[in-house]
């Protein structure tokens, strides 16, 4: 490394700095040894690294795009599952209250029948007890009479 100094000191004393002598094929030589060393040292791990980092970057994003489109994916299907659970809840709300509402009605007839036979039992009721009363009055007036006659048949003899 040393020597190139040199030659370049005596260049400089012969007439310039590019003076085309045996000093220029060896500084091509010498740039091109830099130039390998520094590429097989320095530019190709670095850019492996770069390559390394770079790849890493796509898969990753690769990656995460796989993922969001997964996520997106599985939240369409949960609110698809939601949407139609809610229909469906809704359904067996309606089913219940229209069951309910057929049972109320069930209900409220029978019990209507039931309260008809129980007042038409109790008109039935009323009415014979009506005609017994009527009946016993009728005899107790035909004993009644029974008697006025027979004191009056009695006392006009």
């Amino acid at each position: 490394m040393f020597f190139p100094t040199l030659l370049a000191v005596e260049a400089a004393e012969k007439g310039g700095l590019f003076d085309l002598d045996a000093t220029l094929p060896l500084i091509a030589i010498q740039f091109l040894l830099l130039v390998a060393v520094l590429n097989s040292l320095f530019y190709e791990p670095v850019t492996r690294a770069i390559d390394s980092r770079n790849d890493y970057i796509r898969t990753t994003q690769a990656e995460a795009q796989e993922r969001l489109d997964k996520a997106v994916s599985l939240t369409r299907q949960y609110e698809s599952e939601i949407s139609q659970a809610r229909l469906q809840a809704q359904q067996v709300i309606a089913e219940a209250e229209a069951a309910a509402a057929r049972i109320r009605s069930e209900k409220l007839a029978a019990v209507q029948a039931e309260i008809q036979q129980k007042l038409e039992a109790a008109r039935l009721q009323v009415e014979q007890e009506k005609q017994a009363a009527l009946e016993q009055l009728q005899q107790q007036v035909d004993a009644i009479a029974a008697q006025i006659t027979q004191k009056l048949l009695g006392s006009a003899r």
